[in-house]
């Protein structure tokens, strides 16, 4: 989980990087936007991270702060971002409010909130006068949280955010039939399927059992996906064509509007740019007004 990008040669920062082609072939401007990136903070007695969770361990050991961020996405060419508070370090929003106070033409926030805490619908309330945070970021990924979606008790949860209109990132891994059953019941909703809804551990092939079930949740007009972490689950080297026919299957099913295209990048096995240039160059079959789409447009469409 070792963020191995910084000094590479391939993160200098590219203009194809922020251009998109057109069906002519020629480059056209763009602005990429990363749809899940993290920051934290050391873990210090003044700021202390909680006890980790065996199924949850930090991604890297040292703090990965703004500046960190911000010098990643100038060598990458990446425009905007949506920070995404991570677990390991309590369920804080802090660091990622500060960053999109101080640059809210570039940064946005998904806010993390305790799946149990029954004050959430206050939380949303006040949520609602921040400019700053565009939704929720919900995560039942671990054998611990699971239980309180498949047994229904987090049902009010995703109620309360419908009725604040609070567009929900949700972390469910392989498990369709859940997320299928909350879209259902809240038609209201913005639901956003996290990292594709790809099965803890899963690589390759193996990392897309479920895609049957994904791509019959686009009939669904409040359910979008995530297309984060993707380097992360390929067996085979970069451009990582083994995972490009399952991208194509939700291009298919979900369109460029539907789609977002992200990195998680502080869990990437390769370079930031190479992230991006996995969309915007490797990809033939992603042109135009559609790959604008996916690379950013979607997104900030959909959070305001």
């Amino acid at each position: 989980g070792q963020n191995i990008n910084a000094g590479r040669p391939e993160s200098r920062r590219d203009p194809i990087c922020c251009s998109m082609r057109s069906r002519e072939g020629a480059a056209m401007p763009i602005t990429i936007v990363d749809s899940q990136v993290h920051i934290w903070g050391e873990n210090t007695p003044e700021r202390p991270w909680p006890k980790q969770d065996a199924e949850n361990l930090a991604q890297r050991a040292r703090a990965f702060q703004l500046a960190d961020l911000q010098a990643e996405m100038r060598a990458a060419g990446v425009d905007r971002a949506v920070i995404v508070p991570p677990t390991w370090e309590g369920l804080r929003n802090d660091l990622a409010l500060d960053a999109a106070h101080r640059y809210p033409d570039r940064f946005a926030v998904m806010g993390r909130i305790a799946v149990t805490d029954p004050q959430a619908p206050e939380y949303f309330a006040s949520w609602k006068q921040q400019p700053a945070i565009k939704g929720v970021r919900l995560g039942f990924h671990t054998t611990a949280l699971k239980p309180l979606l498949t047994e229904g008790k987090a049902d009010w949860l995703f109620a309360a955010a419908e009725k604040a209109a609070m567009p929900a990132m949700v972390l469910i891994p392989g498990d369709m039939a859940a997320f299928r059953a909350i879209a259902e019941r809240h038609q209201g909703l913005k639901l956003i399927v996290d990292h594709m809804g790809i099965p803890r551990g899963g690589k390759g092939d193996a990392a897309f059992t479920h895609i049957d079930p994904l791509c019959a949740l686009a009939r669904l007009p409040n359910v979008s996906v995530k297309l984060t972490s993707a380097p992360s689950y390929a067996l085979d080297p970069y451009p990582h064509r083994g995972l490009h026919p399952y991208l194509r299957r939700l291009y298919d099913s979900f369109g460029p509007k539907r789609l977002y295209w992200g990195s998680d990048l502080t869990r990437m096995p390769c370079s930031y740019a190479l992230c991006v240039r996995m969309f915007t160059e490797e990809m033939r079959w992603l042109t135009g007004e559609d790959l604008e789409w996916i690379m950013g447009r979607a997104i900030c469409e959909l959070i305001g």
